[in-house]
C-alpha cells in the first residue's frame, strides 16, 4: 500500500490532514512538518491503523 498525506481545505477554511497508508506513530511523524507550518492543532483523531503495531526487523552480525 502506498503512503500519502492528504490536505483537505473546506469552504470555511478549516484544514484537515489525513495520513493514508501509515501505521502506528509513523502518521504523526509524517505530518508533523505540516502541523508545525499550519499552526495550532485544534483536534486529532486517531484511526484504527494508529493502534496497529509496526513491525521492524533489525539484523545483527555478519
Amino acid at each position: 500500500m502506498s503512503r500519502t498525506i492528504e490536505v483537505i481545505v473546506d469552504t470555511a477554511g478549516q484544514i484537515k490532514i489525513d495520513a493514508v497508508g501509515f501505521q502506528g506513530a509513523d502518521c504523526e511523524k509524517a505530518t508533523a512538518f505540516l502541523e508545525e507550518a499550519l499552526g495550532q492543532t485544534t483536534a486529532r483523531q486517531k484511526k484504527p491503523e494508529y493502534y496497529r503495531q509496526v513491525r521492524r526487523q533489525q539484523r545483527l552480525g555478519r
